[in-house]
């Protein structure tokens, strides 16, 4: 029986008493072959999830850095069937990392629910997180995902309640993000206080392994957090550095070195 690849890393992760570290870039940022090349680098530097986010024109949960990737990645003629694309080319390279799209639900109501979902497993896709679809209004969705090997995200903020916590935790496949502070995502000089509590409370519901994310953005902070998660998410700090980078020849070099410091902290 097929199993989805974020169910066979955090398996693995588990039996070498590893945490993992999940990388998110903005797709077609600069170009979607940029983004074929940074995950193939990424995934040599041992990441174990990539989030590939789908750029969309009103990424209300997102802060300026993301804003601006999403912004550059329209410009570019990046959409949904292309990142698809981009997905089945990365599988066809032998990339072997599990891939989240992380998305806003408007660009999959469009492309319709019921193709989205066969589309994205034929191309290789492992889990969906969108942003602005509510636990509780994911009912046709889910029945639609139960018949696929394509896990449902969830996200955990720390406003939640344990009651919604505990809600969440009982429809939660691959792994639950937690989001670790109020507001949109961005790098933060200093991580929030209430990480231990915040993933205690959702360890008592569930399994599933929990990734904490929003505001990461150095390798003593994500070393920090993996001591409270099974693994840590980086994002704004990495998309910063493809957008100070993008004109360079080495980008991808120089991305796939930085985002091995990040993936070394955490493994320690």
């Amino acid at each position: 029986m097929a199993t989805n690849r974020i169910d066979q890393r955090f398996a693995e992760l588990r039996a070498r008493g590893q945490k993992g570290f999940v990388a998110y870039i903005t797709a077609g940022d600069p170009d979607l072959d940029a983004t074929r090349r940074l995950a193939l680098a990424f995934e040599r530097a041992g990441v174990d999830v990539l989030e590939l986010g789908v750029p969309f024109s009103d990424p209300l949960a997102d802060g300026v850095v993301n804003q601006l990737a999403a912004e550059r990645a329209l410009k570019s003629g990046t959409t949904l069937p292309k990142i698809l694309d981009t997905v089945r080319a990365l599988r066809a390279d032998g990339c072997r990392m599990p891939i989240v799209l992380f998305t806003y639900f408007n660009p999959v109501h469009r492309y319709g629910m019921e193709k989205f979902v066969p589309d994205a497993v034929a191309a290789g896709v492992d889990g969906m997180l969108a942003l602005d679809l509510p636990a509780d209004e994911t009912e046709p969705w889910r029945k639609l995902l139960e018949a696929s090997l394509l896990h449902q995200i969830h996200l955990i903020a720390p406003t939640t309640t344990e009651s919604r916590i505990a809600a969440i935790a009982k429809q939660a496949g691959g792994f639950i993000y937690y989001v670790s502070r109020e507001g949109v995502t961005g790098m933060q000089q200093q991580l929030a206080t209430n990480i231990a509590g915040m993933t205690a409370k959702i360890h008592k519901h569930t399994r599933v392994p929990v990734a904490v994310g929003f505001g990461v953005s150095t390798p003593e902070q994500a070393r920090a957090v993996a001591q409270h998660a099974e693994a840590v998410v980086v994002g704004s700090a990495i998309v910063d550095r493809v957008a100070k980078l993008s004109a360079a020849p080495d980008m991808v070099e120089q991305m796939g070195a930085f985002v091995k410091s990040l993936v070394d902290a955490v493994k320690q």
